[in-house]
Order: structure tokens, then C-alpha cells, then sequence
């Protein structure tokens, strides 16, 4: 019977939860361009115009982090109209059932 069908299909459409409430929740978003891994004495040494060598190599995709959690990959890019900006592309979306986590010492 092609009213019931209706009646279920709206009762479905019906018990969707309306995302527009959380949609001002703000959330932390970083990109990490990469790690490095250093006993305190050097970490002590460095100063003004140190390198600090990280783990990444140019070109690597680097790791964009929303609330502490992987959620996307992608390339670093210069802004067009900004000279001294840059951002990423995205080249992946990392799927929820793998995202991996960063180690705690890039949480903080």
C-alpha cells in the first residue's frame, strides 16, 4: 500500500537530527608540517635563527588535526592574493574508522 510506505519514509525523514545546531561549535584545527625529537639539552641550546630538522620531507602531504584527531591530508600551498600566507590543499580525507591520533606531545 503505497500510503503506508509514505507514512514510514516520513517517519524516517522525520527522526533525522538537524545538524544547523551544532554547526557554531567551535573546534581547534591545526596543520603539522612535521616532528622532531630532541633530548632537553639541545632543546635548551637553541636560539634566534636555530633549524630544527623535522621528520617531514618537502613535498610530504602534511597532517590536518581537528580536535587532536587526523582528519585529512594535503599539500602546502602559497595564497594566490597573499604573498605572505599559504595553506593547504587537501589531497585526502582520512576515513573516521582510521584516523589515527598524533602522539600526545603534538596535542598539547
Amino acid at each position: 500500500m503505497p500510503g503506508e510506505e509514505d507514512a514510514v519514509q516520513e517517519a524516517v525523514a522525520d527522526s533525522k537530527p538537524d545538524l544547523n545546531i551544532i554547526m557554531d561549535i567551535p573546534v581547534t584545527m591545526q596543520v603539522v608540517l612535521g616532528s622532531a625529537v630532541m633530548p632537553v639539552a639541545n632543546l635548551v641550546k637553541l636560539g634566534r635563527g636555530a633549524v630544527v630538522k623535522l621528520d617531514t620531507a618537502i613535498g610530504d602531504p602534511v597532517d590536518l588535526i581537528v580536535n587532536g584527531r587526523i582528519v585529512a591530508r594535503g599539500e602546502v600551498v602559497v595564497l594566490e592574493n597573499e604573498d605572505s600566507r599559504f595553506g593547504i590543499t587537501l589531497t585526502e580525507i582520512v576515513s573516521p574508522g582510521t584516523r589515527p591520533q598524533r602522539p600526545k606531545s603534538l596535542n598539547a
